[in-house]
């Protein structure tokens, strides 16, 4: 089943981050994402400051729906998001389940590539 039909589910405390291969594996769905200390990014860039907020808003929406939240960074024009399971320390499936619902909106919206 893709990522994107899939839905996030709620993590225990003490449940073991993923693997670095697992992490690898899931990556390949979402080659747009880099990894990061226990985490995964993406920049994102728009022509106005206005392309962004709509863009982080949409994003809001997402992170409602699956009850997973990346850390946010605005600045005009550019958007950088960080997923991170922060209740393990570490990645999940739902951090890649939440990339890739984020990858199927910015090909819907007007993104620039990232330079």
């Amino acid at each position: 089943m893709k990522l994107t039909e899939q839905k996030a589910k709620p993590i225990a405390k003490g449940t073991a981050p993923l693997s670095q291969k697992e992490a690898e594996e899931l990556l390949r769905d979402v080659p747009q994402w880099c990894p990061d200390k226990g985490s995964i990014i993406r920049e994102f860039r728009f022509t106005d400051f206005r392309g962004a907020m709509e863009f982080v808003n949409h994003v809001a929406a997402i992170a409602n729906e699956e009850d997973h939240h990346p850390d946010i960074f605005i600045s005009y024009g550019k958007v950088l998001l960080t997923l991170s399971t922060h209740k393990i320390g570490g990645l999940s499936l739902n951090d890649f389940i939440v990339a890739a619902k984020i990858d199927l909106l910015a090909d819907q919206h007007r993104v620039e590539k990232a330079a």
